[in-house]
């Protein structure tokens, strides 16, 4: 069966008549592309109308012509070859020794040419569906075999994922070879991530995705195709990690040299920050400057609210202030999106020319202000008719306006079920901690029912799925070594064990310092957190850094072990991850924050997973993750109600600084009144019995 990716084409009959081809061929199993590739030569980018990738037939590239006038098209199908044909060239694993594998056919296909004559007629052009029949019949490739090397070829994404050289390591059985073979499998955009990069609706745009689905990657690659398509547009791209924009200028560089050798022209891609600053460009700060209000900045915005989402309230007031809006940019990306606020998110689509193409990507889950991504509905708001100003739809033969990445490139089954486990609380002594408004979403996200019933109120029993959970992602190693929690007495403890491990890991199992990540669970102590451990790498010669202190935007540094909090990890990864304190992440106030935090931190993995910790809360969080282990990475539980759900956001919300102060005064007046009575100072017969009684109540309801 032919999958179809649909890229901006302006041939709109041709192109349909061809999809009504393809849509009868179910025995031809590839991707058929519309408007791409786009292929770089020094004479400019050369557009493709249309390609066919199949293990049957290899390469077919299409040469569409609208209307009904004949044109002689032999040097545009042979510009079309070479260039197709050089491009290829350069990709080692298409050849055997001096032989190119590939088979490449150019095809004229103008469904339009009904008075063709005998002398206009030619092998490579097809304007019937059994000239065009005849035309694959002939192109049959005999070295289908090399069909995930051309697809790899294709999609332009070695250069993006090119594996680091390691050239220290010498054993099959290093983690160094290891992480090698898993870096050199993962080449392959699947067919939906592509979709991702291609598709662009005339509107806004969902990309949702689990942690190492390819979201980050997939945004670079869209900037680059949409720019080397429009050259003329200008393109932001923003994001709430800093860390992230040097690898999107990385991304962005290698994918418009392929598309276009050439640099990207960055007057007309913006890789900026949300906020801003007279000194660093941002989305709020340019719409401030640009509509003529007041900017806020961070010690100025304290002044207008006691509220902690201070970055929520500036966008508010400039909402509020902006009476018309100019339009700025004509695409704006989001990275990350979970953890903007609504109202930014609105400020972007208000900024933009229209058709308003707003491309907004995120993972629930990882969202660290225990906040809810809203719907689209809820986003945008409504017409003046009560009608939804934005809708997302995916129609037949449209590109598709919410897309799905399910599966996950790199967390495995072992490490990502555990991840969702803790983040929700599966098999938490109190319960669950949080949970997904829509059952759905489970299987959106790559899980599938092995027992029991996906609806509230029913037992269920969910297992990830090898499709969106690739064997050979844990396959490498005993699960034992893919995910390990571990309990200490003491944090000196901890700090010693750490880093006897990494001092282990360079020196004996062959992994370079850049594939090591230490990411501490509370971001505002993570420098005096770390300091210990760093200063035992440092006695045993081994270099380290903390993420962002040297430069906001530099994240991993040449020869240096990385230390981070959780929010500078967002959108980073290494191949053994080190989650610090996670006793910090079992229990106590805001803790569905909590245990997204807890989440994030072991999802950045590609490989190996150490969480540690010290004290009561941490051995209670090892025994939980035990019991994920003896479920077999399994999560079984009963799905709450909408009104258990309820229950939970009450529980586990985040609070306000005046929330907290006034909890820590109730709590510790209470506490007061506890020791009275234990001290004998006061009698449990002086409280009144309507007192009692209430508070008996109240407690019997919590049990």
């Amino acid at each position: 069966m032919v999958k179809v990716i649909r890229g901006a084409s302006e041939k709109y009959a041709s192109t349909q008549n061809l999809l009504e081809y393809f849509e009868k061929r179910e025995d031809i199993d590839g991707l058929l592309y519309l408007g791409y590739p786009i292929i770089g030569s020094v004479e400019g980018a050369l557009n493709i109308d249309a390609m066919l990738i199949s293990k049957q037939h290899g390469i077919v590239v299409f040469d569409l012509c609208e209307g009904v006038t004949v044109e002689d098209r032999v040097d545009i199908r042979d510009d079309f070859y070479n260039k197709v044909k050089s491009k290829l060239t350069d990709y080692k694993s298409l050849h055997k020794r001096r032989e190119f594998m590939v088979e490449i056919g150019v095809v004229t296909y103008a469904s339009g040419w009904k008075n063709i004559t005998e002398d206009e007629k030619d092998f490579d052009i097809a304007t019937t569906s059994q000239e065009l029949d005849e035309f694959l019949l002939e192109q049959e490739w005999k070295y289908p075999e090399y069909y995930p090397h051309l697809l790899q070829a294709i999609q332009a994404i070695t250069k993006i994922r090119t594996a680091p050289k390691r050239e220290n390591v010498t054993r099959e059985d290093s983690r160094g070879a290891k992480l090698k073979r898993l870096e050199d499998s993962i080449a392959n955009l699947d067919h939906k991530q592509s979709a991702a990069v291609i598709e662009t609706v005339d509107g806004p745009q969902r990309i949702r995705g689990l942690a190492g689905s390819g979201k980050t990657i997939v945004l670079a690659l869209k900037v680059a195709y949409l720019h080397a398509k429009n050259p003329d547009w200008n393109i932001a791209v923003t994001f709430n990690t800093r860390a992230l924009k040097k690898q999107f200028e990385d991304l962005i560089t290698r994918f418009t040299y392929e598309h276009t050798r050439d640099e990207p022209n960055w007057d007309k891609i913006r890789i900026i920050q949300a906020w801003g600053s007279p000194r660093s460009e941002g989305i709020y700060y340019n719409a401030c400057k640009v509509h003529g209000i007041e900017y806020f900045d961070l010690s100025g915005a304290k002044k207008l609210t006691y509220n902690r989402d201070y970055f929520r309230v500036v966008c508010r007031k400039a909402l509020e202030e902006i009476h018309e809006f100019h339009p700025m940019y004509d695409v704006i990306l989001v990275d990350e999106a979970q953890d903007f606020s609504k109202e930014f998110l609105l400020l972007c689509y208000e900024v933009l020319k229209e058709p308003k193409r707003l491309i907004f990507a995120y993972d629930e889950l990882q969202s660290l202000n225990k906040e809810s991504m809203p719907t689209p509905e809820e986003l945008f708001g409504e017409k003046e008719n009560g009608k939804p100003r934005v809708e997302l739809k995916n129609e037949k033969d449209k590109p598709k306006q919410d897309i799905i990445l399910e599966v996950c490139y790199r967390n495995s089954r072992p490490i990502l079920a555990t991840a969702h486990s803790l983040g929700f609380g599966i098999y938490a002594e109190k319960g669950i901690v949080q949970m997904f408004g829509n059952e759905t979403l489970w299987k959106d996200v790559g899980y599938e029912v092995l027992d029991g019933e996906l609806k509230e109120g029913h037992d269920v029993t969910l297992v990830r799925n090898s499709e969106a959970s690739p064997h050979f992602l844990e396959s490498h190693s005993p699960i034992d070594d893919l995910i390990m929690f571990q309990s200490f007495e003491s944090d000196e403890d901890q700090a010693e064990w750490i880093a006897n491990e990494i001092k282990k890991n360079v020196q004996e199992d062959e992994l370079r310092y850049q594939d090591i990540m230490v990411i501490h669970t509370d971001p505002l102590t993570t420098q005096e957190a770390v300091k210990s451990i760093r200063s035992k790498l440092f006695n045993m010669g081994i270099n380290s850094h903390i993420a962002g202190a040297a430069n906001p935007d530099i994240f991993v540094e040449n020869d240096s072990i990385t230390f981070t909090g959780i929010y500078r990890a967002k959108g980073n990864e290494a191949g053994m991850i080190y989650v610090i304190n996670g006793q910090n992440c079992y229990g106590g106030l805001e803790l569905a924050r909590k245990r997204n935090i807890l989440f994030t931190g072991i999802t950045r993995s590609k490989a190996w997973v150490r969480v540690s910790g010290y004290g009561n809360r941490m051995d209670q969080l090892a025994n939980e993750f035990n019991e994920i282990k003896a479920n077999d990475f399994q999560l079984s539980f009963k799905y709450p109600t909408e009104e258990e759900r309820q229950k939970m956001n009450i529980v586990n919300r985040d609070m306000t600084k005046d929330e907290l102060k006034n909890l820590e005064n109730k709590i510790g007046n209470l506490s007061s009144v506890l020791t009275a009575v234990k001290n004998k100072e006061i009698y449990l017969e002086d409280i009144p019995d309507e007192l009692k009684e209430e508070l008996r109540s109240l407690f019997s309801d919590e049990s």
